[in-house]
């Protein structure tokens, strides 16, 4: 039986080194501020936060991790830049936050202007989606480092900052019981878990390879682009803004996320889609348990919106008339900031 850990990925040794992290950055939080600006949260939320006035500076850093073998061994680099905007413009509409402006980060083995330009083909087209300017960023030739025997070794991260007033931020503390989580539909793994779905499913398949449980070959598959909800989002932040108690982008530690929002109450995940699609294919083929699935792949739900009961008609509306794919997926009960997953007659506890 597959696991994260065993593929090579241990989450309780990299929240360690999280927490590690915090405690670290957290002393420079404090003695720099002076009447123009000060810090609001600099480590644990979906941004880090510095308030300017009536504004607030969002900020967030993340690449696409290891669904870069992926497009190496398809020989398939323009997606791939859609991927790095995507994981951090999701991330920073979680405090309700407009991206502005994004920065990229390209490492290279040698000089590739075929690598490069298919790489910005992604990132220019994620941007335009996202409403972003791409206003700078860095490019390393690193040889040395990056010594793999492939010739087309590289890594790719991204940054993003954004604005909003402060009285429009969204941090997840007016989540009360009674609230319900509505689930927007992802675009297959986006870009988490792939270390633990290229272990299970490489020795066994080609990556042009078919399958009874998905429409495309598997490459493919695990090559569709991460989806962008930049603009739902905001227009549901626009038009419902007092329905929206809180958001939060699914990715590494899936569902886990959710706890971060509030540590008051519980999140309850029990009316959940089915597992299908890619999701069934890894798990059938390592023998993956659903606690595990779950803790590791969106499962199919790629961003959460926690509503307040009375605005759910509300919202559903807006994302109806968006023509967006959605499922009311759970509620909100008193708890103390656990995340609980009903699946095949079973209950699951996820810890972040």
């Amino acid at each position: 039986m597959w696991s994260y850990s065993k593929a090579g990925v241990d989450i309780k040794k990299i929240r360690e080194i999280q927490d590690e992290i915090g405690l670290l950055v957290s002393k420079t939080h404090s003695g720099y501020e002076n009447k123009d600006w000060k810090i609001i949260s600099g480590f644990g939320h979906y941004a880090g936060l510095i308030e300017f006035d009536s504004k607030v500076i969002a900020l967030h850093t993340d690449g696409v991790g290891t669904k870069i073998i992926i497009a190496q061994l398809m020989k398939k680099f323009d997606t791939l830049g859609i991927d790095c905007v995507a994981m951090n413009v999701n991330d920073i509409i979680c405090v309700g936050a407009v991206p502005i402006g994004f920065l990229d980060y390209i490492a290279l083995k040698k000089p590739d202007h075929y690598l490069v330009r298919e790489l910005l083909k992604g990132l220019t087209k994620g941007a335009k989606e996202s409403r972003v300017a791409i206003v700078g960023g860095e490019t390393a030739i690193l040889p040395d480092l990056l010594n793999d025997t492939e010739e087309n070794t590289f890594d790719l991260v991204g940054s993003v900052f954004g604005a909003c007033d402060k009285k429009r931020l969204i941090m997840g503390n007016k989540i009360i019981e009674g609230d319900i989580i509505i689930g927007l539909e992802s675009n297959g793994l986006h870009s988490n878990g792939y270390s633990l779905a290229r272990k299970v499913l490489l020795p066994k398949f080609n990556l042009q390879d078919s399958s009874a449980f998905l429409d495309h070959s598997i490459g493919e598959e695990l090559l569709k682009p991460t989806r962008i909800y930049v603009k739902p989002i905001l227009d549901l932040l626009e038009t419902e803004p007092t329905s929206i108690h809180g958001l939060a982008h699914i990715t590494g530690g899936s569902f886990s996320k959710l706890s971060r929002l509030n540590s008051k109450i519980d999140f309850n995940l029990d009316t959940l889609p089915q597992p299908r699609g890619i999701y069934k294919l890894i798990q059938n083929t390592g023998k993956i348990s659903y606690e595990e699935m779950y803790s590791t792949f969106n499962m199919g739900i790629g961003f959460c919106i926690v509503v307040s009961k009375s605005g759910v008609d509300k919202i559903t509306h807006v994302l109806d008339k968006d023509k967006l794919k959605y499922h009311k997926v759970g509620h909100v009960t008193k708890g103390h900031g656990s995340v609980l997953i009903s699946v095949m007659g079973k209950k699951y506890l996820l810890h972040d």
